[in-house]
């Protein structure tokens, strides 16, 4: 009796082996051979179902982002719980920074990205909650809202990018962990208080 195919289910492990592949590797490092061995698929069920690997690294990271945004939405009225769940979200899910800063890498400052449209569409609607959150008078107008969203990022998510730099200058302790956390809440309700 033959083995009964299920597309749905070879296009999620084929994205599962892409995730891990592409946060260890990049772009250009990571090896369509390799997801497929991992996923149990064939090469060219990768391709028909993805495009090149360029397209599937777009999809996989598109896919991330989505996540992300609905796991972690923004919340200018409680902005500490916010930056706490984007912290925990990144700890659980370190690939989706690797994913970032291997992206960063690949297409640097100036080279326009893949769904480059789609992805300021994204971030569009996170900045209209921090402008809400402005005109409400519970952020701070003193920072353009999109440019204090990407503070606010920063300060959350720096840890987790370089945790090398976090464990030699913070200290690599769990009490070092709570006290770092309480600091980037703060540094963070600081940024968004009205003056």
């Amino acid at each position: 009796m033959a083995a009964t195919r299920d597309p749905e289910a070879t296009r999620a492990r084929i994205f599962e082996a892409a995730v891990a592949e592409f946060a260890r590797h990049g772009i250009a490092g990571a090896r369509i051979d390799r997801i497929a061995t991992q996923a149990k698929a064939n090469k060219q069920l990768i391709y028909a179902y993805f495009g090149n690997k360029a397209e599937l690294f777009t999809k996989v990271l598109g896919k991330a982002m989505l996540d992300l945004a609905v796991a972690v939405p923004v919340d200018p009225d409680d902005i500490e719980n916010w930056i706490d769940r984007l912290m925990d979200y990144h700890e659980a899910h370190p690939e989706v920074l690797r994913l970032l800063f291997w992206e960063g890498l690949e297409y640097g400052a100036t080279a326009e990205l893949p769904d480059e449209a789609e992805r300021q569409e994204h971030y569009r609607h996170k900045v209209a909650t921090l402008r809400d959150g402005q005109e409400r008078g519970v952020v701070t107008d003193a920072i353009p809202p999109r440019d204090l969203l990407f503070l606010l990022i920063a300060v959350a998510n720096w840890a987790a990018v370089v945790p090398q730099m976090k464990r030699i200058l913070v200290g690599g302790e769990p009490a070092d962990r709570d006290r770092l956390r309480a600091s980037v809440r703060e540094a963070a309700r600081r940024l968004v208080a009205p003056r």
